[in-house]
Order: structure tokens, then sequence, then C-alpha cells
């Protein structure tokens, strides 16, 4: 029995692991990192959270390379350079305060992929697997459907801060044309339109600032990972930020804080997401959230994370 019983013990432990590994969520980032700072914190809370396998970050719209570039120093510093890093289509040359961060850095690069084919390619390697998240304007959605129009219908789920459907920004009870639709109208409509299993997280949900009080904890716990939301905090050069984006990745990992509804959404105009009542869902709409445990998790994830590269 004593012989025996160290094996047992391995063979849990094994079990247990493999186990574990196996119920991680795959998940594919496409962002618009370094403009607004909350996709900076939207990527730290991805990379903190336990449940998630992570095949790779995407850069979307505006100036891609500058924020590749971002999201490699990010990784390296984490000592997570296994990451793959993509880059989407550059559709204007621009800069941003937040671009410092990444100035200069070349120890890792992006893999030469472009963004529309590594995420074909990827959700065909494991179909219904992957879920995308998507928290930036959508030019790389349009130009994988242009590919292949049913390559999105391989995704587990998408989640997208996108829209905005009865409030719009500030709580204002009059919805607008919210900046991810707006900034590439055309691309939004294609995707709204896909036919892939859409979830929206849009303005209805998203209005969740993060204090003065947090934004010193996090300064404070100095590790890599809040050192580079504090640096592009910084650089942004605003006061409070509005987490838009973090939200979106809550719907995925904590949806018992949330209420959705079943509906059809579509893109009119310039920018302006509508649901219309007399059409079969063709997605699920965020209607509340319970933003002080959204807060209370995600600040968890941020300062109880040990990412180190040494």
């Amino acid at each position: 029995m004593k012989k025996i019983l160290p094996i047992l013990i391995h063979v849990f432990l094994f079990l247990s692991f493999s186990q574990a590994f196996a119920q991680k969520q795959k998940v594919i980032f496409d962002c618009d990192l370094g403009d607004d700072v909350d996709d900076a914190y939207a990527l730290a809370m991805l990379m903190a959270s336990p449940d998630l396998e992570v095949l790779g970050i995407v850069m979307d719209y505006g100036n891609t390379e500058k924020r590749a570039q971002m999201a490699c120093r990010f990784l390296y510093e984490i000592g997570r350079e296994d990451v793959p890093v993509v880059i989407g289509r550059n559709t204007k040359e621009h800069y941003s305060g937040q671009f410092h961060w990444g100035e200069g850095f070349d120890k890792v690069k992006p893999i030469k992929q472009n963004a529309a084919d590594f995420i074909i390619e990827t959700l065909k390697k494991y179909p219904n697997e992957v879920v995308l998240i998507t928290v930036g304007p959508v030019p790389n959605m349009a130009d994988i459907i242009e590919k292949d129009p049913k390559a999105l219908g391989l995704a587990k789920k998408v989640y997208s801060m996108f829209g905005s459907f009865y409030v719009g920004y500030g709580d204002n009870p009059i919805p607008t044309n919210e900046w991810n639709v707006k900034a590439d109208a055309e691309a939004a409509k294609v995707f709204a339109a896909s036919g892939a299993d859409i979830v929206y997280a849009g303005l209805d949900i998203t209005n969740v600032k993060l204090s003065q009080e947090l934004r010193e904890k996090l300064l404070l716990r100095q590790s890599p990972l809040t050192d580079f939301l504090s640096a592009c905090y910084t650089l942004w050069g605003n006061e409070t930020p509005t987490l838009f984006d973090p939200v979106a990745i809550g719907m995925l990992i904590w949806p018992d804080l949330f209420a959705t509804r079943p509906a059809h959404v579509k893109v009119i105009g310039n920018g302006y997401t509508v649901i219309d009542e007399s059409k079969e869902p063709n997605s699920l709409v965020g209607m509340s959230i319970n933003k002080k445990e959204f807060l209370n998790r995600l600040m968890k994830l941020y300062l109880e994370q040990n990412f180190n590269r040494f």
C-alpha cells in the first residue's frame, strides 16, 4: 500500500492538472490597443484570467503596427511572449501617446501572418471551440467575411464591445452611434449581418468607471502587469477611465453579473445599431450589469496575478 499511495497521488495530480487545462476557454482577442486606455485594461484582464487560453492578440484599425509593438512589449514584460501578436490591416496613420510605451521595443515581434488569415486558420483548427472577442472597430471581421463568409460561424461565440441600443455615452437615455461602429460603419454592417453568434456589450452596460482609489491600488501593486496599466493610464492623459472593453470580457467569464436579451441587431447609416423587433433574433444584447461586483472581481484579477518573466 505504501508503494501504491505515491503512484495514486501522482495520477490524481496529473488528472487534476489535465482537467484544469482542458477546461480553459480558447479565445482570440481583437483590439485597438493604444487609443482609449480601456483596451490596455482589457488586455491585462484577459491575460490575468485563469480560465482563458489566449490563442492570439490581434490588432485592428488605425496604426496597427504601433499597437502590435505595445502588445509585444506587454507580453514580454509578463513573460508570456508565447502568445502570438497579429497585425491587422492598417486603416490610417496616426500616433497616440500610449504608443510611446512600446516605442523601440524589438525583443518580441508580431507573427508574419495577417489578421484575417490567422483568425480563419485558428477557427478552422478548433471549430466551435474558440471564443472571439472584439473590442475595437471591425475591419478585421469584414476582411474575414470577404475571404470566407462562413468562417465566423465556426466561432463558439463572438463577444463584442459594440453598439448603443437603449443608452448612449454617460448613461444618456438617447442612443448614439458608438465609436467602434461608426469608426468603420461599412465593416460594422457586414459584421452584424454575418450570421455569427454575437453577444453585444454596448454602451447600455459598459459605463463602468475606474476610480482614483482603485487606480492607486494598481499603482502600489508594482508588478509588470499593473505597471503597464499605470504607464498607459499616464500616457493616455485623461482623468477617469471608462472600462468599456473589459466589460465585454466580463460577459464571457462572469455571465452571472449580466442580464441579456435576444434581439435582431443591424447597423444603419453612420454607425447606428438598431434592434428590429419584426425579425427573429440573431444575437444577444447586454441589458444590465452588476457594476460593484464586476469591479471587485476585476481588481482581484489585477492584484492577485503574479506575472514575472524573471
